[in-house]
């Protein structure tokens, strides 16, 4: 694991879709509204998983718990080669019990965002302009990647020398989907329904017109990007770190 130390950082942001950028390539609201506003928080200090949990870390909790494996590992054991691929197919419950049996815990938002983006609240974790090689990410529309060992885009580290903080998979946070303090947004899925997911992952955001793709990449790959998924989902492109 990873000291955080205690302090202040900048979370979220006050970039504006002037353009109706999103709206225009069917995105159902502007981008980045649910991020403001931008302002800094202080949180103690905590540790966190230098890395997300993989295949072979969750095989030891299934065999000291005798919690169900993955659907999608054969026979019920770690994809050969994969083992330190980061586990997928892990609701948010399960998740939580794999932190809890390891003696951690899922780290919230906050804190996902402070061991991304550092205390000086840069873009994206390894500085403020987008450099798609940094991070296992799809490189266009309907181009889907596969996990990749953690670890394996060593240019794309935190400043606090966390890797894999945007792309290989989303992660769970222990945070509700909610407004931040002081947002004027008002949202049906707001509420304590869909846990906040952090991070991107290797799947194709979607397809766009031609050199619509990067752009949208550019704008989720940033550390302050907020996405949610029901807790119960089990889905090919999350996973999780714990933090202490």
């Amino acid at each position: 694991m990873v000291w955080i130390p205690a302090g202040e950082f900048i979370i979220g942001s006050d970039e504006v879709d002037e353009k109706g950028e999103a709206v225009q390539l069917g995105f159902p609201r502007p981008w980045f509204e649910d991020e403001h506003p931008k302002r800094k928080q202080f949180l103690p200090g905590f540790y966190m998983d230098r890395r997300e949990t993989t295949q072979e870390d969750y095989f030891k909790f299934i065999q000291a718990t005798n919690s169900p494996p993955p659907e999608y590992w054969p026979n019920g054991h770690v994809e050969k080669g994969k083992e330190r691929h980061p586990v997928t197919h892990v609701d948010w419950y399960e998740a939580n019990d794999y932190c809890r049996w390891a003696g951690k815990r899922l780290p919230t938002e906050e804190e996902w965002e402070k061991a991304a983006r550092g205390p000086d609240g840069r873009r994206y974790p390894w500085g403020d302009a987008f450099q798609a090689d940094r991070a296992n990410v799809s490189p266009g529309s309907g181009l889907n990647r596969t996990t990749q060992p953690v670890g394996s885009f060593p240019a794309g580290k935190s400043p606090y020398g966390l890797d894999d903080m945007i792309g290989n998979v989303w992660e769970w946070t222990d945070s509700w989907y909610l407004p931040y303090p002081g947002s004027p947004m008002r949202h049906p899925d707001f509420g304590m329904k869909y846990r906040v997911v952090r991070g991107l992952s290797f799947m194709s955001l979607g397809h766009y017109p031609e050199g619509a793709y990067e752009r949208v990449l550019e704008v989720y790959a940033r550390t302050a990007t907020r996405s949610y998924d029901p807790p119960g989902e089990r889905l090919d492109d999350v996973g999780f770190r714990c933090a202490k």
